[in-house]
């Protein structure tokens, strides 16, 4: 049994009401949310939609216009729900059907049939949701799927995309020179593109939910709180290093993401109850975030009398981080120096691609380096609550995941709880 309900989840005064699906299945309760396109005020939602005998003519057809509307959308909601196995029900799932009810299609005939050019229609349908940053990783694969079709010489069709169709793709992106991991990531963004097709009713192969391709390994690169330290003490002679450097000490000791942090501006912080505050909106995700400002991105803001670093592009932060690194490990610290195993985009016969090899640490190191050092070295210091708050990941284990701890790893720390 499943049931929908409607919250005003805003700050703004105006805004779409959220909608909840609430369901259980196997013993578990699920919470499912999505945003509907019902703009309300908030002081109608929480002073006016109760009332039980509105004495105002236009408070009662204001409550008869949204009850109607709320009607049809959780009716469709529930429609929906019971023509599918609950365990097929995910968020995304739920966001799909929110966007039939207001986009409901005209007919099959009009959606493409080949998968290709369905990416094309997924980007379109789903435009006021998606970010550039999807769009171009969709379109990627797109080109991907474009040339693996033309040596194939027959189409790629939805309904064809099954173990057979997934044996081929890794065999065409391996002869590719394709690393594991990427060709992981990108049967499942076909699968969502399928998936999407088959909620709005084409035929799908059963197989499709099962396909599936194991990652692989991938070392974990970080910065060690000494090697920051390092970092921090290092006399740089160009001032361009010098700011690419502390933009790096800020990115490990905030967590953010290079296309959040290269945007901060003195006019994020505020001050409440003495304590300074960053908040920021994280480009990926759209979340609002209010974080604390560790000391050593204080000591970086009165080095530059309350501002920021100068902004630069993600481009020539990776580029000036490296040397900054590589300076510093040539000045004494050995570990920024010592060759590890890693990937690094090289130049091969199938244009650049990832290699896995050993390379000197300096040179593996990202503009994402600061992120996961962050991750990494506070954890156990910060409960893993915060730390996941933070860094926006959806689950323990992915988070743990993302930082490189082991089962043995996590063993051995619980071991120091019981001496």
């Amino acid at each position: 049994m499943a049931t929908v309900n409607f919250l005003f989840r805003s700050t703004k005064e105006n805004a779409p009401l959220n909608l909840r699906l609430l369901f259980r299945h196997n013993d578990k309760d699920h919470v499912l949310g999505a945003k509907t396109q019902l703009d309300v005020s908030k002081h109608y939602w929480t002073k006016e939609h109760p009332q039980k005998r509105p004495k105002d003519v236009e408070v009662t057809n204001r409550q008869q216009e949204v009850n109607t509307e709320l009607n049809k959308i959780e009716n469709h909601i529930l429609k929906a729900f019971e023509e599918v196995n609950p365990l097929s029900v995910t968020k995304d799932w739920l966001k799909v059907q929110v966007d039939l009810y207001y986009n409901p299609p005209k007919k099959n005939a009009e959606i493409p049939t080949n998968l290709i050019e369905y990416i094309d229609f997924y980007i379109e349908y789903r435009k006021h949701e998606i970010k550039s940053t999807s769009t171009k990783k969709y379109n990627v694969i797109k080109s991907k799927l474009e040339r693996m079709q033309t040596e194939r010489k027959h189409p790629i069709l939805i309904k064809d995309i099954n173990d057979n169709f997934k044996n081929e793709f890794v065999a065409y992106q391996k002869s590719k020179g394709y690393a594991q991991n990427t060709i992981q990531r990108e049967l499942v963004f076909v699968k969502t593109f399928c998936k999407h097709a088959r909620f709005l009713g084409l035929e799908t192969d059963p197989q499709l939910d099962g396909l599936r391709i194991d990652k692989a390994k991938a070392e974990k690169i970080y910065l060690t709180f000494d090697e920051l330290e390092a970092i921090e003490k290092q006399d740089l002679e160009h001032d361009y290093l010098d700011n690419a450097r502390d933009w790096l000490i800020i990115s490990a000791y905030t967590g953010a993401r290079v296309s959040d942090f290269l945007r901060f501006t003195k006019s994020m912080i505020r001050i409440e109850d003495g304590k300074s505050l960053l908040e920021f909106r994280q480009t990926k995700t759209d979340k609002l975030m209010t974080i604390p400002i560790h000391k050593k991105v204080m000591q970086i803001l009165e080095k530059r009398k309350g501002n920021f670093p100068r902004s630069i592009s993600d481009q020539k932060y990776n580029d000036y981080i490296k040397e900054v690194c590589k300076i510093t490990g040539l000045n004494g610290t050995l570990s920024l120096t010592q060759k590890i195993q890693g990937s690094k985009l090289m130049e091969t016969k199938n244009g650049y691609r990832k290699v896995s090899a050993k390379y000197e640490k300096f040179d593996l190191v990202t503009s994402h380096i600061g992120r996961r050092s962050f991750a990494t070295n506070f954890y156990g210091q910060i409960p893993t609550t915060y730390l996941i708050y933070i860094t926006g990941h959806s689950s323990e284990s992915q988070f743990l995941n993302y930082i490189g701890k082991s089962n043995k790893d996590l063993a051995m720390e619980i071991s120091n709880y019981f001496n």
